[in-house]
């Protein structure tokens, strides 16, 4: 794996400056009441560097989600064949955290990210587009299930088994962003917890009712 240049070095630090302090006055100020001028002043770099990172705020708000949904996506391409469906979503889902661990750590403080969590859930506008990505991410996860086990995109359980393991994430995230323990662990801990809840899913889809 060849290492980066300088210039792509420099390239990802100013990308992760912007990121940082977009985030930092989203939940301080406001994410409406932020402007483009404010974080790019903050980061002493013109609109047009924050344009060549970033196609507008919204994308700053959801820059580290889409990291780990990427993750995890790509966790869930890669489980072992056979694996019980449900199962598959648990590992991915655990893997990729442990995985983002660090990287995340590199990029944000885990405190500014739970903050974040938190804007988007405030901010109505934010909101919409979250609950919105959440269902097109059950809808590829369901894609992925169904073609591992062979079903016609049509069978309803792929996206039965995705919209549960949905619910779940985002009831665990919300216990988690308003609890004392802001580390993976715990969130991994709460997020087991509430998958144990739904076992019967876990079960082998060929193995008859």
């Amino acid at each position: 794996m060849t290492r980066p240049g300088l210039r792509e070095l420099k390239k990802r630090r100013t990308r992760d400056a912007l990121l940082r302090t977009a985030l930092e006055l989203f939940t301080t100020k406001g994410f409406e009441e932020t402007t483009v001028d404010e974080i790019v002043e903050a980061v002493d770099v013109s609109q047009r560097t924050f344009f060549r990172h970033f196609a507008g705020k919204q994308e700053t708000a959801f820059a580290v989600p889409e990291m780990v949904e990427a993750r995890f996506m790509r966790a869930l391409c890669e489980r072992p064949p056979g694996e019980p469906p449900f199962a598959a979503l648990r590992g991915a889902v655990l893997d990729s955290w442990e995985a983002m661990n660090e990287a995340m750590a590199e990029l944000i403080p885990v405190e500014l990210h739970i903050r974040t969590y938190q804007m988007i859930e405030s901010t109505p506008s934010l909101l919409a587009v979250h609950l919105h990505r959440s269902t097109e991410l059950e809808a590829r996860a369901a894609r992925v299930l169904a073609e591992r086990e062979g079903l016609d995109p049509d069978d309803p359980r792929p996206r039965v088994a995705t919209a549960a393991f949905g619910g779940v994430m985002r009831a665990a995230g919300r216990l988690w962003a308003t609890g004392e323990d802001a580390s993976v662990e715990s969130i991994r801990a709460t997020t087991e917890e509430y998958l144990d809840h739904l076992g019967a899913l876990a079960e082998d889809w060929h193995g008859g009712p």
